[in-house]
């Protein structure tokens, strides 16, 4: 066993013998979804379907933009669901990207962030400096993890049949 994986178990890898997803990939997808996560809440609240949406984003430009910078991240997830040994070839060839995707993703949310908050005022200082604290840490975590990196060297492979 290489020294790599050393320290996982038996449940620590999937069906096709990779390493299960970083618990990091799917942090920085909630970040980057939640426009999205806030939408389904919302539509899913049948008592009033705007308070939610409201409450967490005041400003339907706000809610917009988020939806915008959700859209590299809505890409990822279609590519991690189609990451299987039979994946077409530009799965393939984008997975080891995927983390620059989402890095890309995270520096386009803020800066849609920033636009809005100098441009049209549409987001307050603190929330701006939270937003970049938040983003900050995202990025440290994706390039400090050590299974994300090992996620990305990794392709499902067909498996001889025992």
């Amino acid at each position: 066993m290489p020294k790599q994986y050393q320290q996982y178990s038996i449940e620590d890898f999937d069906k096709f013998d990779c390493l299960k997803l970083s618990k990091r990939f799917y942090l920085v997808l909630l970040f980057v979804l939640r426009g999205y996560l806030v939408w389904l809440m919302s539509v899913t609240n049948m008592q009033d379907r705007v308070s939610t949406m409201q409450w967490v984003y005041p400003d339907t430009n706000v809610f917009l933009l988020s939806l915008l910078s959700g859209v590299i991240g809505l890409f990822v997830v279609l590519i991690i669901s189609l990451r299987r040994p039979n994946a077409p070839n530009w799965v393939k060839m984008l997975w080891p990207h995927c983390r620059a995707l989402l890095i890309v993703a995270l520096i386009f949310d803020f800066t849609i962030n920033l636009i809005s908050f100098f441009y049209w005022q549409l987001t307050s200082m603190p929330w701006l400096i939270c937003q970049a604290l938040i983003v900050f840490a995202l990025i440290t975590l994706c390039f400090t993890s050590k299974r994300m990196h090992i996620n990305l060297i990794e392709f499902p492979q067909t498996l001889p049949d025992k």
